[in-house]
């Protein structure tokens, strides 16, 4: 069961924009490479402002996330891409629905 997640909050630099949304769905590849990440989205909020909302099983999943390949990519870009240090925020599951197969 999903008992933790993680929500992430990216503000683009102005004319950036593309390159987060860019960068965010390349960031698939290296999520998919995670066996502790079963749940993990990039969305976009507004024009400027994307985030990543990803659940992991337990706490060590959570962890082996913020210190795999997706995480240190996207630090590794940040100060290119984003106006602001991204906004990374642990959060608890207290439930979940999912009908998908």
């Amino acid at each position: 069961m999903v008992k933790c997640g993680l929500l992430v909050r990216l503000e683009a630099k102005p004319g950036k924009e593309q390159a987060v949304a860019d960068f965010l769905a390349a960031g698939l590849e290296m999520t998919n490479r995670e066996a502790g990440t079963p749940i993990w989205f990039a969305i976009k909020l507004s024009p400027t402002t994307f985030g990543v909302f990803d659940a992991f099983a337990n706490e060590a999943g959570r962890q082996a996330h913020l210190n795999g390949d997706m995480a240190n990519a996207l630090m590794a870009r940040a100060s290119d891409l984003l106006a602001t240090t991204p906004s990374v925020e642990p959060i608890d599951v207290l439930a979940m629905k999912n009908e998908l197969p």
